[in-house]
């Protein structure tokens, strides 16, 4: 599901330097040109990913944090009512920074905000996590790299804040840490960090210590940090400090000599991980949430625990008690009204079916009710009403679900839920596909209902994996991770509703009739073994239906459509490439061309498909019924590469892609009978095609690209002689190798696949 990129890797305890401002066979040598001037905004889609982290500054109003898993952080605009994304200047190679494993605002000095960032502790991501620090809000950034990994997106990531700042002395921050690398302190404001080595824990707890990839094995270490804001005074340092752990048997640490020395707490409850620690300063009380696994996705039981922070006592107050036949899910979500602290709120995270749970108590876990109860079942009694009018695909198509199962839902994977510290009346939380968020909490107190709606606009998070753009219809089309992906017909507009019939959860490959654009196609992963892999529509996507599937798919693959939509080639996953001339109604194997192999369809051509594997370009000129091997030489064997045929001139062909060392984009204009390097480019990872510029007959072509050593977005309007870089480094967006592509009817428009922070489209300023 995300990227495994080369990159360079940094190992230091320091490193404070950088700053982050906010028609012929011969192919022609790239120059490089200086940079366009370009706008650059969302695709609007509203969210789309999970949200794992909520983070209200304690002394300022409104300055709201969100962290998410693969997407970048976010800083909320009180006044538009919108997110602002802060690592769009993270780049290619430090792609991994996009994971914020943990977020901290500073309460002594709110300009200031730190970042955890490093999306995997395995070697899917090659560099090492690192501390981002900056001292105006996320409008500009200093990195110190860190000498060891951060999982932004591995398990256990919606526990925590595992970052913290110290509320007296904000030149102190801890850092809880996965993979055994234990509990960190920084005294100077992030700059430099050591090890504290006094302190006795680094967890023990891995999902499944057997799994060989490193994703599931690795240990999640120390997951969150609170201070008790009252054992310190302003400039010295607080005195007691409280450390989770994920240790079933050994949890919660403190400390009550400021950091120097640290014992178990006495009398703990085990056999549960402490997803979240909060401390009530005023009464002093600590609450922890906890589950019998890391979640996000798992968790089947989970209790809620008081600790009195004198006495020692701890009073267990859970909702729906571990060993109650009634809990199957584990808690987290926890949260304080900070204007009235014995009002508490906790999630059941873990529950997928019939909902999510939410439950509040104003006694301090005395009591407690929940957001919706039984009345009859199947029937539900809510004490909420949710309003999705501004996203609806938030029902995911689910219209009619069978009773007690709603549409849209409440959530899932529900760890992160905050009460406004200055308002008790607003509340957000995020889920596994969105930010909910209501401004009338307390009404819950008195008998109303609770108004929940999206509070996420702003914040994409989607990871995309296709993009096309007819010369007829929408604009723009998309297939992605987790939401399968949308058909836009106003790229500021959050669309009604994701591809249904079937729903995918992963659309692959999408592509259209390029002389009949109303034909589109898509391919991708589903859930239900009664869907088909494959959906196709006749009216540009607007409506679809399941085609029939060959014998032995298990994925989408990549689709390609004949240009006049007479006949469609399929390369799913688990079997080889087929044609259909029935729009999918039946299926028959094509000959000469291996399983696997990626297909395109010329665009002019419609007896004419493309396709390439392991080095070996291939065409058929009988509809896709059967492909011939090609004596193109030289292109790569290894690595991910993609290739595209021009609209409007047949048999003229882009690659690119590649390995280290075989890496780059070539051409062909003779059905791939022989490809020519572009000499210039020397990394290139996709390629697509836009309206001509004015005065030139040749598609615009743009890709994601090093061009004379440097990386970024660039385009060409003379055939590929010339490139201009459109973005600049503030516009970077980490990996932008999925997809690329032009508007076939606005010169200069291009689209962006992200791999976290949704649709990118940008036009020329200047």
């Amino acid at each position: 599901m995300r990227r495994h990129l080369a990159g360079a890797l940094v190992v230091g305890m320091v490193a404070s330097t950088l700053v982050v401002p906010s028609g012929t066979d011969t192919a022609p040598r790239a120059e490089a040109t200086p940079r366009a001037s370009y706008s650059w905004r969302n695709v609007e889609i509203g969210g789309g990913g999970f949200v794992p982290g909520i983070i209200f500054n304690q002394t300022e109003p409104d300055l709201i944090y969100a962290r998410t898993d693969i997407g970048g952080a976010y800083r909320w605009n009180e006044s538009t009512q919108r997110w602002t994304p802060l690592l769009d200047w993270v780049g290619w190679d430090d792609w991994g920074w996009t994971g914020v494993a943990s977020l901290a605002t500073d309460p002594v000095d709110p300009d200031r905000v730190y970042l955890a960032a490093g999306t995997y502790t395995n070697d899917w991501d090659p560099n090492n996590g690192a501390i981002l620090r900056s001292a105006d809000r996320g409008e500009s950034w200093q990195v110190t790299e860190l000498p060891f990994k951060l999982g932004g997106n591995m398990p256990g990531r919606g526990m925590g804040e595992r970052l913290a700042i110290d509320p007296n002395d904000n030149r102190v921050l801890y850092l809880g840490t996965p993979s055994g690398n234990g509990l960190w302190r920084s005294t100077d404001q992030g700059v430099s960090w050591s090890k504290v080595a006094s302190f006795p824990n680094a967890g023990d707890y891995a999902q499944d210590p057997d799994d060989p990839s490193g994703y599931l094995s690795d240990n999640q270490g120390v997951v969150w940090v609170t201070f008790d804001e009252g054992t310190g005074t302003p400039g010295s340092r607080t005195q007691h400090i409280y450390v989770g752990v994920a240790d079933k048997n050994n949890n919660v640490y403190r400390s009550t000599d400021g950091g120097t020395t640290w014992q178990r707490l006495p009398g703990q409850p085990t056999g549960f991980l402490p997803h979240k620690g909060v401390l009530d300063s005023e009464h002093g009380y600590l609450y922890l949430a906890t589950s019998d696994t890391g979640g996000p996705y798992d968790g089947a039981a989970g209790d809620v625990w008081k600790f009195d922070t004198t006495s020692g006592h701890w009073t267990r107050i859970s909702p729906v008690p571990s060993d109650s036949d009634d809990n199957y899910f584990g808690y987290s979500g926890l949260t304080i009204d900070r204007r009235n602290p014995e009002t508490l709120m906790v999630t059941a995270y873990s529950s997928w079916w019939p909902d999510t749970q939410i439950w509040r108590t104003t006694d301090g876990g005395g009591t407690w009710s929940p957001i919706w109860e039984w009345a009859d079942y199947p029937t539900r009694t809510p004490r909420y009403s949710l309003d999705t009018s501004s996203a609806p695909w938030l029902s995911f198509g689910q219209d009619n679900p069978v009773p007690p199962e709603v549409s849209p839902k409440l959530g899932w994977m529900t760890e992160a839920l905050e009460i406004d510290p200055f308002d008790s009346d607003r509340m957000m939380y995020g889920t596994g596909a969105t930010i909910y968020g209501t401004d009338n909490l307390t009404a819950w107190d008195v008998g109303g209902r609770v108004g929940i709606r999206p509070m996420v606009f702003g914040l994409e998070e989607t990871a995309v994996l296709d993009l096309i753009s007819p010369p007829g219809g929408a604009p723009l089309l998309s297939g992605m991770l987790d939401i399968g992906g949308f058909r836009h017909t106003d790229l500021d507009q959050v669309p009604a509703m994701m591809h249904t019939t079937p729903f995918m959860s992963a659309v692959r490959s999408l592509d259209f009739a390029e002389l009949n654009p109303s034909v589109v196609v898509r391919v991708g992963d589903v859930e239900d073994s009664a869907s088909s892999h494959i959906g196709i529509s006749t009216n540009n996507g607007q409506t679809w239906w399941q085609g029939q599937r060959p014998a032995g798919v298990t994925g989408g693959g990549t689709v390609a459509v004949a240009a006049n939509a007479s006949s469609i080639v399929w390369s799913p996953e688990g079997t080889g490439v087929h044609v259909s001339t029935s729009y999918g109604g039946s299926w028959q194997p094509a000959r000469g061309i291996p399983a696997g192999a990626t297909v395109e369809a010329d665009r002019v051509d419609p007896a004419v498909f493309y396709g390439f594997s392991g080095g070996t370009f291939y065409v058929s000129v009988d509809g896709g019924a059967s492909f011939t091997a090609t004596s193109a030489s030289g292109l790569p064997s290894s690595g991910d590469v993609r290739f595209k045929a021009v609209p409007g001139r047949a048999g003229d062909l882009w690659l690119a892609g590649g390995a280290p060392g075989h890496y780059g984009l070539w051409r062909s204009t003779n059905q791939g009978s022989s490809f020519s390097r572009v000499a210039g480019v020397e990394e290139a990872d996709n390629i697509g095609f836009g309206r001509a510029a004015p005065g030139e007959a040749y598609p615009a072509l743009y890709s994601s690209a090093k061009v004379n050593g440097v990386r970024g977005i660039y385009r060409s309007d003379d055939a590929g002689g010339t490139w201009l870089r459109i973005n600049d480094d503030d516009h970077q967006w980490a990996w932008t190798g999925a997809a690329i592509t032009g508007d076939p009817r606005v010169h200069g428009r291009i689209y962006i696949a992200t791999n976290g922070r949704g649709i990118i489209y940008g036009d020329p300023t200047g």
